[in-house]
């Protein structure tokens, strides 16, 4: 069997240090915002090249503290993806702002940028952009947008640590970069963790004042704040796989050649330009009988999975929030996408017999 991901696999490499790391962590006696989200913020900044990281809980509450430093208005609109995943969604709703679903690019499944600008109205104030599966948006017309129409700007980076568009990282070019380190992703921690970058000094110190239950000084509230930190714990884990982050990126790229070089012309592949460095978060093919081949590579020993089968304005949750629901592109890339196993234990042996299989579909 040829497993989609196997977490302990994949973090193997890592067991001695992360044993030190939580060894030194345990005897240090000092557990909530130290030394360590210290450090992981000082090289996640730097790694991303920007001036401030905020360590917080997870990368729902990275897009969620993102809108609320801003303090926009009650029911002002922002712009997202309409097959964002639903914790986009969601983090934008409970700012009490109004999701505007726009179309993403049938080959890239990132925001059309020429799409944007016919949802823009009055109360439009952000445009929240997706890097899905490890490929930057296109973020030169969509950056242009935002200047001529004064909007702000929030890259959700979650699938797209080290992802760059020409030779500028995600998480750099908006006002805010919110990022999971969810287990899965390619710079995943051992449970819930999240981070936002900025170059803004005034925004840096709103959020971690945010995160902290709006506390600078203990037992001191300048604001409504939160309890949303990252774990000293995970930070130490972080800044151990963050050093290595370029060599696993690398590797999927690696597997990833091998299916866009192996894979028959059968199925839609994602699509490769020279202007964006994709690290492959997750590997995608598109199949009109999905379902279909998804059984026939679980039958040959392939595990396979769907990132994702329902788009947001179909989900239960929007019934009669979301009142557009002619989202045709959306519908069509979740009807027929397909995730192929590239986790950092797999070698290309296994993307090989992957492949092999499939071009026999």
């Amino acid at each position: 069997m040829i497993e989609y991901e196997r977490l302990g696999n994949s973090n193997k490499p890592f067991f001695e240090d992360y044993k030190k790391a939580f060894n030194t962590f345990l005897e240090s006696g000092w557990y909530i915002l130290g030394k360590n989200v210290e450090e992981f913020e000082k090289q996640f900044s730097s790694y991303n090249g920007c001036s401030h990281c905020i360590g917080v809980g997870s990368g729902f509450d990275a897009i969620k503290l993102s809108l609320k430093a801003f303090n926009f208005e009650p029911g002002s609109e922002v712009i997202l993806p309409s097959n964002a995943y639903i914790a986009t969604v969601f983090a934008a709703m409970h700012c009490s702002l109004k999701v505007v679903f726009v179309e993403p690019d049938i080959s890239t499944y990132n925001i059309g940028p020429e799409k944007i600008e016919e949802k823009i109205t009055l109360n439009t104030v952000a445009i929240l952009v997706v890097h899905l599966y490890g490929k930057a948006c296109d973020m030169g017309p969509i950056i242009e947008t935002t200047r001529k129409y004064d909007l702000k700007l929030i890259e959700d980076c979650a699938q797209s640590h080290g992802a760059m568009y020409k030779n500028k990282k995600t998480g750099s070019f908006g006002d805010f970069g919110a990022f999971s380190f969810y287990p899965t992703k390619n710079l995943g921690a051992l449970g819930d963790a999240g981070a936002i970058t900025t170059n803004n000094d005034m925004l840096s110190s709103a959020l971690k004042r945010l995160r902290n239950y709006g506390s600078e000084v203990k037992n001191y509230f300048d604001m409504v704040g939160f309890n949303s930190r990252l774990d000293e714990l995970q930070a130490a884990f972080l800044i151990i796989k963050l050093h290595r982050l370029d060599e696993i990126n690398n590797h999927k790229r690696n597997l990833a050649k091998a299916y866009l070089d192996g894979l028959k012309e059968d199925f839609i592949k994602p699509v490769v330009d020279k202007d964006f460095y994709d690290v492959y978060h997750i590997f995608n093919v598109r199949h009109p009988r999905r379902d279909t081949l998804k059984e026939y590579l679980k039958n040959n020993g392939i595990e396979t999975q769907i990132h994702y089968p329902v788009p947001p304005h179909k989900q239960k949750a929007l019934m009669g929030i979301i009142n557009d629901d002619r989202f045709p592109i959306s519908e069509e890339i979740h009807n027929t996408t397909l995730s192929l196993p590239i986790s950092f234990y797999h070698q290309e042996d296994d993307i090989y017999r992957v492949v092999e299989v499939m071009n026999k579909f």
